[in-house]
């Protein structure tokens, strides 16, 4: 006797064969590259844990904290994100074995938030070499927005060209007779900004111009000497392209000398840390292009970008200070690196990392000022193009109300 299947039987084939069907498709549509899979993406970076540039290892916390928090919480697309930070003490030679380790070794998908021109310049060729994102990179040499050549690699802050034209002609506008006195940092971060500045003072063909340079090292213990030359100059401007201890201690030693030069201070080196442990006192009246929020202080208390930040501090990092913003700088990376992954879905290829990296033009950082976005595209890697110029009272960073550009 035959026996045919009844309505309820054949149903629930049906069924079966379309959720197989179903599986099998998105099984299918499922693509990685090395450093992921489906539960795990592994991505790394390196910051100077140790060394001269330490201050700057929060960054590599506030990664683990903000994935931490992400991991517990289920994750990225259901994936758990394995986060490398590892120390590279602002060394070239330190950073090409630290990269190598997590291309290599740990076979890390992409890399994001690693610090510094000369040290990302040792790993630049390699990681393009290898195909490997290298992405919002703590630097803004202009080297960084070439993706004709060096598509795999883009920076996370504003370019320090754009920078310097901005301020440049803030100069020309404010004190057209200017006599400009220069330290910078002697490497390819003081000398990015060098070069723009310049050339903007020369094409304004008016009497603001250059008198005297001084550079300093980042082993040096201080810049006291180079301060001092830079007083005696009869300079009236003081442009400070320096990082980390270096702009603490220069913005204190020219409080000490008396001398009261309008003062013009790159980016990277307004955040509350380095201006506490110079004085706050002594940083009234510095100028510098911001488009980022601060952390900790009344402006932002009520933020709520600031405010999440606030809270995965408090939970896992209590013993960062909740005005140090470089770690909330940190945060914004993380966040967006989390943004990247999460686009990506379940096509966790490195070309899609970059593809996704390269379309996030008019994304919001929650450490960006609230007009202010990413302009990535493609063709451009700009990280912004909108900044603002802003002028410290003593206290707190005054913003223009009105952005400026190049």
């Amino acid at each position: 006797m035959t026996s045919h299947p009844s309505r309820r039987d054949f149903c629930a084939t049906a069924i079966a064969t379309v959720f197989a069907s179903t599986t099998s498709v998105r099984a299918a549509e499922k693509k990685y590259d090395q450093g992921a899979s489906d539960t795990e993406i592994k991505i790394g970076q390196t910051v100077p844990h140790s060394g001269p540039g330490s201050l700057y290892g929060v960054l590599g916390r506030v990664g683990e904290a903000y994935f931490q928090m992400l991991n517990e919480n289920g994750g990225i697309n259901g994936r758990k994100i394995k986060f490398l930070t590892l120390d590279d003490a602002y060394s070239a030679p330190k950073c090409v074995e630290a990269t190598r380790r997590l291309v290599e070794q740990e076979e890390v998908l992409a890399l994001f938030g690693s610090l510094g021109t000369a040290p990302q310049t040792a790993v630049h060729k390699y990681l393009n070499s290898k195909g490997v994102p290298q992405l919002l990179l703590n630097t803004g040499a202009s080297k960084w927005n070439d993706p004709k050549n060096y598509k795999w690699t883009m920076a996370g802050l504003p370019l320090y060209p754009t920078e310097a034209r901005i301020l440049a002609k803030h100069v020309v506008n404010a004190q057209p007779n200017a006599k400009i006195g220069i330290l910078y940092q002697n490497d390819d971060f003081g000398r990015d900004f060098l070069a723009p500045f310049k050339k903007v003072l020369e094409d304004a063909g008016g009497t603001a111009r250059v008198i005297m340079e001084q550079t300093y090292d980042l082993s040096d213990p201080t810049v006291d000497s180079q301060l001092i030359n830079l007083s005696k100059s009869g300079a009236d401007v003081f442009y400070n392209i320096s990082t980390g201890k270096a702009s603490s201690q220069s913005i204190r030693k020219v409080a000490e000398l008396g001398w009261k030069p309008l003062q013009l201070l790159s980016a990277g080196s307004t955040g509350r840390t380095i201006l506490n442990a110079a004085g706050f006192e002594n940083a009234a009246g510095i100028v510098a292009i911001r488009y980022s929020k601060e952390a900790g202080t009344g402006r932002w208390l009520k933020d709520p970008d600031a405010m999440a930040f606030e809270a995965l501090r408090a939970k896992y990092l209590p013993n960062v200070d909740p005005d140090n913003t470089v770690a909330y700088a940190g945060y914004g990376q993380a966040v967006t690196m989390g943004e990247i992954l999460r686009r990506c879905g379940d096509e966790l290829t490195r070309d899609n990392v970059l593809k996704q990296a390269t379309t996030l033009a008019g994304f919001h950082s929650p450490f960006f000022l609230d007009d202010i976005t990413y302009s990535y595209t493609p063709d451009d890697y700009s990280p912004m193009k909108t900044l603002h110029i802003s002028v410290f009272d003593g206290k707190d960073w005054q913003i223009s109300e009105r952005p400026v550009t190049e």
